[in-house]
């Protein structure tokens, strides 16, 4: 896949991973749009990188997703959606009882989740029509391996792969052209798991893997340890699920 001028809409544009994207993206001749829920963070990423658009946009919201579709066609359209944005809540014991399990649980699904599948749905038609139109979903080695500190987290990744893998498999049956991409990061440096100690990859080593893999149409890209933990947990799960979650997980459960 070629990505000089192609124009980019990356959700969750504004800081880490996506900002990362950002940068990376314009150097080989990209045009991004971001968004994000901050106004501050939008308004220091565009003294960043003047050549970007951005728009202020929450993907849980139905109706700022239609007003972003709107203003994108507006624009001239897209040519790769890259479902960027994503949110963990803070570790919780799912053994005592509380009504934080189910808040958590229904912020992270509506961002992580139902909102790639409503932007999905709203931009497909115009990916659909572009030569080399392109979706990028962000799901997770947790996807594989659900972690005990991050229940729900690792359940949406899940859901999203398999809502991945469907939908590239549908759009090949209805012979669109559309390339589904899936990126599965380990843990990377990020605000999300900054007070997390474990091994962690560079937002900027990420994206170099997710564009190398564009570039050669690798649909499933596995980075890091996350292709290790693919095999391991497919022969042997309990180790896989004990590298996941080590002993010392307990005591921040207690």
């Amino acid at each position: 896949m070629n990505l000089k001028n192609k124009t980019i809409l990356i959700t969750g544009g504004s800081a880490g991973i996506g900002l990362e994207a950002t940068r990376q993206f314009i150097e080989l001749g990209a045009n991004v749009i971001i968004t994000g829920r901050n106004q501050a963070k939008l308004d220091t990423a565009k003294k960043l990188y003047p050549s970007i658009i951005t728009f202020q946009s929450d993907v849980a919201k139905e109706e700022d997703a239609l007003a972003l579709y709107n203003q994108i066609e507006l624009l001239g359209g897209i040519d790769i959606l890259y479902n960027n944005a994503g949110v963990g809540v803070m570790p919780s014991n799912l053994g005592i009882a509380s009504n934080k399990h189910v808040q958590g649980a229904a912020y992270e699904m509506d961002i992580n989740y139902i909102g790639v599948i409503r932007l999905n749905n709203l931009f497909m038609t115009m990916l659909n029509s572009r030569k080399e139109g392109a979706i990028i979903n962000t799901t997770s080695v947790l996807s594989y391996v659900p972690s005990l500190l991050e229940a729900t987290y690792s359940a949406t990744k899940a859901a999203l792969g398999f809502y991945t893998k469907s939908l590239r498999e549908h759009l090949r049956i209805i012979k669109s052209p559309i390339k589904v991409f899936e990126l599965l990061p380990p843990a990377v440096e990020t605000e999300l798991i900054a007070h997390r100690k474990i091994q962690k990859m560079s937002p900027e080593k990420l994206i170099k893997g997710l564009i190398l893999g564009l570039q050669k149409d690798q649909y499933t890209i596995r980075m890091g340890y996350t292709g290790t933990m693919y095999l391991l947990n497919r022969l042997f799960p309990k180790l896989a699920f004990a590298l996941v979650n080590p002993s010392d997980t307990e005591k921040f459960l207690k």
